[in-house]
């Protein structure tokens, strides 16, 4: 058995054959890896890898900077910006519609207090109108009613005058008819009514 050092630090083990045999028989090789392959570490922490490390970090970084600052950033900022304006465009509406809500709220309490006044003036007319009619209906009920009761008493003292001419023309036949039963004659008639007259007055 021989090592030999082969092509990129590799040890190549031949094992010996017995004379005579086959070239694919004489031996077998063996790549085996050289000792410091294995205790080398985590490649990126490798001191031999760092300038070629820094070189590509500085070109990622600067690509990244190209990107973000080419297209993402502009991005960003066309969205923030139209974020801003949608926001002040909204804020500007609001201004507007509170200022139209304020307007409308005192229109509305200027109707509403028109609307009131309206309505006591027309309350307070319709109450005079109907206290005018009131007044007139109750004069012409009066005079109606005291045309009624004047006619009422001229018919009553007419019928009372009649009455009471009817009483002295009755106390005047029953005088005479008494005085007749109790004399036995008839008396004068002037005297009969001279006495009915005076008993009538008492």
């Amino acid at each position: 058995m021989s090592e030999t050092q082969g092509p990129a630090g590799i040890i190549v083990v031949a094992q010996a054959t017995p004379a005579g045999s086959p070239p694919a028989a004489n031996g077998v090789e063996i790549a085996v890896p050289p000792a410091e392959a294995h205790g080398g570490g985590f490649p990126p922490f490798d001191v031999h890898t760092f300038p070629s490390q820094l070189i590509w970090l500085v070109i990622a970084f600067g690509a990244l900077y190209v990107l973000m600052s080419r297209v993402a950033l502009p991005r960003i900022a066309n969205i923030l910006e139209e974020r801003h304006d949608r926001i002040a465009d909204d804020i500007e509406e609001a201004g507007k519609l509170k200022a139209e809500s304020e307007a409308a709220a005192v229109a509305y309490e200027k109707a509403l207090a028109s609307a009131r006044n309206k309505a006591h003036g027309i309350a307070t007319e319709t109450r005079d109108t109907l206290a005018a009619k009131a007044e007139a209906s109750r004069k012409s009920l009066e005079a109606e009613l005291s045309a009624k009761l004047h006619a009422a008493e001229q018919q009553i003292a007419a019928t009372k005058t009649a009455a009471l001419t009817n009483v002295r023309g009755i106390a005047v036949d029953a005088a005479g008819a008494i005085v007749q039963t109790l004399v036995g004659s008839t008396p004068a008639q002037p005297a009969v009514e001279a006495a009915v007259d005076a008993a009538i007055k008492n």
